[in-house]
């Protein structure tokens, strides 16, 4: 973990601010130099450096969007599940229900083939039809880890802050809510490096990312073994550069309780 390299005299908040730091420009740089560094490579892998690096572009694209907006999405769908208004619940729950019973592939296909024919006029592109079925995919396994969070404060937390004065939103926003983020944090991270792989599904509607570039370049080379080894070693790079992201932004909220 790279919160590690840092002196032990940086307090919590340095260390975490310069994990961060790190990790992003070590993403940015690895897909600077990811097409370059492939491009040495024997056929069929360095004459197709291009392709491999605009895929993990897109892959990371598509995840970064999804995740965005099914955090969003998770969100809302945590407070309906918590809600005083049975019709919330029950429409939110529907939700989840569908979601979590359903193949992502289906779900995919559905948006992009199906949803097109319910709603006459409506004709999504190929990567905003896999961000819409990744999103509402992903919301729904977010609400269910923010519910849980939610459902963890103990409930004299908010009678205690309702003694103090404070009215229905502040105590909300200012006790319970930080908190169940907080517990909530290590699910939701597992979600989104899940989802960065998951993404490999739009593949099937034609979006051009990771998998797809690399399932297309071993069709015309025949050479299956470099190639999806580079497509795995190329998803290994992206998911432990997030998770050091995700990492240091747990290290930062004291996730584990270690705070000194």
């Amino acid at each position: 973990m790279l919160t590690a390299l840092w002196p032990s005299h940086w307090s919590r908040q340095q260390r975490s601010n310069a994990t961060l730091v790190s990790a992003v420009a070590l993403m940015v740089l690895a897909l600077i130099l990811l097409g370059k560094v492939l491009s040495f490579l024997p056929e069929p892998i360095g004459p197709n450096a291009q392709a491999f690096s605009d895929g993990a572009r897109t892959t990371l694209w598509l995840t970064l969007i999804s995740g965005s907006i099914g955090l969003v999405l998770g969100t809302a769908a945590a407070l309906a599940r918590t809600a005083r208004w049975a019709a919330l619940r029950y429409v939110a729950s529907f939700y989840i229900w569908v979601i979590r019973g359903t193949p992502l592939l289906v779900q995919i296909l559905f948006v992009y083939f199906a949803l097109p024919v319910l709603v006459p006029g409506l004709n999504l592109p190929d990567f905003a039809a896999a961000v819409l079925a990744l999103s509402l995919n992903v919301g729904a396994y977010n609400a269910e880890a923010i519910r849980a969070g939610l459902l963890a404060v103990p409930r004299g937390q908010t009678e205690a802050a309702r003694a103090l004065g404070l009215g229905r939103m502040h105590v909300f926003f200012d006790v319970v809510f930080p908190q169940a983020f907080k517990i909530a944090l290590p699910p939701l991270v597992s979600n989104f490096v899940a989802l960065l792989k998951d993404s490999s599904l739009a593949y099937a509607i034609g979006v051009v990312e990771l998998t797809n570039v690399g399932n297309r370049i071993q069709s015309a080379t025949f050479q299956p073994i470099a190639t999806l080894t580079t497509v795995a070693v190329t998803y290994l790079l992206l998911t432990t550069l997030v998770t050091q992201i995700s990492n240091a932004i747990e290290y930062r909220f004291d996730v584990e309780g270690r705070a000194r």
